[in-house]
């Protein structure tokens, strides 16, 4: 290679457009370096919130300057990485998942002997580096390294609380799991390559996948892609992990996890073929089955979101089985995010509130301690009362919205009787949601067991309001966010 295909290459790689399209990643990046160097000297302890805000900060501003620019980077680092309006959006909605789960776990640590460490910190500020990298991976590759970009941090946030048994188990339960699944992702992209000289999505998309060493690379990397969004049957790990992790990091979990993923399943779905949709609607409404059933009979409010979790996750796959359906994938990707914007505020805000009740003590997140809530912390339980009808799906919230959009994308693929299913698992849905609205507004305290009165942040009362506002604008108003999708 002479000096001037050298000078080239750099420039391709290294060029403007690559700068743009990767300074929200390197302003996380260096919020991390920023946190490592305030934590060796006491002093600037109290600036670690400022690091962390100034570092989303400064990745939210830069995610808008793509959004809103009318040239957009594109595909970058030859092909590798793509950077559009598209994944603006995604990374705008990491980026608010995460702040918003910093700031419930302001008052969450206290009763350690070392609250709010900045270890903790700079694990939560890396996780949205990985989900940038999987919905703007060009090539699996890219979207391996930020699965671990991602999923490293969140084993070690789960075991955070490491007073506690069952945090410990759930980190050591999503790591054992956690690493399997790369394994078969590993093998998996080994096995395309290997059958089709490939691993760039666009060129596996064209290439010839009837080949069985194609069909199980395929299969594999499937695989572990739907253990990352807990699609059955790799749904069963859910309502451990979410039960024993903090609260705060079971948030990030169940939302950033499931948008990165299914960003990148929507746009890999052209590797699969369109023959595909009818097995990928069947697993989803059998996702759908086994959440809403499975959360039908919690009785702990942080268990039974777990298993809600898992039936969102198939109500999102419906929209991959549509993408398979559709030659034009347009209408799909705008269904997932218009339905992740909604979830991310959504179970957010749930999960926060959680998280507020779980610092009484753990009875707290029973349903029966949730009796009469209402009577003692009427904006806690409006607000979980809000939460619980956008999760539901009805009218005039987020969740509405989202569920209308996908069932939308399957109805324009001729899938009407998918539809039909899906809509009726989302009725059956009510069934658990419900029940936490009727004890806090319908009955009456337990004697002995007054709910918690404790007070609370004001940094958590502006992340629920916050919440609870754009639930209720993508229900109300959604057309400023309808017009980014264009």
């Amino acid at each position: 290679m002479t000096t001037q295909d050298l000078a080239a290459t750099f420039d391709r790689l290294l060029g403007p457009e690559s700068a743009v399209a990767t300074a929200p990643m390197l302003a996380l990046g260096v919020g991390v370096l920023a946190f490592l160097i305030v934590d060796l000297f006491r002093t600037l302890g109290r600036l670690r919130p400022l690091v962390f805000l100034a570092s989303v900060g400064t990745s939210f501003a830069l995610e808008l300057r793509i959004l809103f620019a009318d040239e957009v980077p594109g595909v970058v680092l030859d092909g590798s990485l793509h950077a559009d309006h598209t994944t603006a959006i995604w990374g705008l909605l990491f980026l608010a998942g995460t702040l918003l789960a910093w700031i419930y776990s302001a008052g969450y640590y206290r009763h350690q002997d070392k609250p709010f460490k900045a270890e903790h910190d700079a694990l939560m500020l890396t996780a949205p580096v990985g989900m940038m990298l999987m919905v703007g991976a060009g090539d699996l590759i890219v979207f391996f390294v930020g699965l671990e970009v991602l999923s490293i941090p969140l084993y070690a946030l789960a075991a955070f609380r490491r007073a506690r048994t069952d945090s410990v188990e759930a980190g050591l339960k999503y790591f054992v799991l956690g690493t399997f699944a790369a394994g078969f992702f590993l093998y998996g992209a080994a096995l395309l390559y290997a059958a089709t000289g490939h691993v760039s999505i666009d060129a596996l998309a064209a290439a010839d996948l009837s080949s069985p060493m194609a069909l199980a690379g395929a299969a594999f990397v499937a695989a572990s892609v739907f253990f990352k969004v807990s699609v059955f049957p790799f749904h069963l790990w859910v309502p451990d992990v979410y039960q024993g992790s903090p609260t705060p990091v079971t948030a990030l979990m169940a939302t950033g996890t499931k948008a990165a993923a299914f960003g990148f399943l929507i746009h890999a779905a052209g590797i699969l073929p369109a023959s595909a949709a009818g097995t990928v609607a069947a697993i989803a409404l059998v996702t759908m089955a086994a959440g809403n059933l499975g959360a039908l009979a919690q009785e702990d409010l942080k268990r039974m979101l777990a298993y809600s979790g898992v039936a969102h996750a198939g109500t999102l796959l419906l929209v991959v089985a549509g993408a398979l359906a559709l030659e034009e994938r347009t209408a799909a990707l705008n269904a997932a995010l218009v339905y992740m914007a909604a979830y991310v505020f959504t179970a957010t805000g749930a999960f926060g509130l959680v998280a507020l009740l779980e610092a009484d003590g753990d009875r707290f997140t029973k349903l029966e301690s949730l009796r009469g809530l209402a009577r003692t912390r009427p904006g806690t339980a409006a607000a979980l009362a809000l939460f619980m009808l956008s999760l539901g799906g009805i009218p005039a919230t987020g969740g509405f919205l989202g569920k209308w959009f996908v069932f939308s994308v399957l109805v324009d693929a001729d899938m009407v009787g998918v539809a039909v299913i899906g809509v009726l698992f989302s009725v059956v849905a009510l069934g658990y949601y419900l029940r936490v609205i009727v004890a806090m507004y319908m009955q009456p305290p337990v004697e002995g067991k007054a709910p918690p009165t404790t007070v609370r942040p004001l940094t958590a009362g502006v992340a629920t309001l916050a919440c609870a506002t754009m639930v209720l604008l993508l229900g109300v108003l959604p057309g400023w966010y309808l017009g980014w999708l264009g």
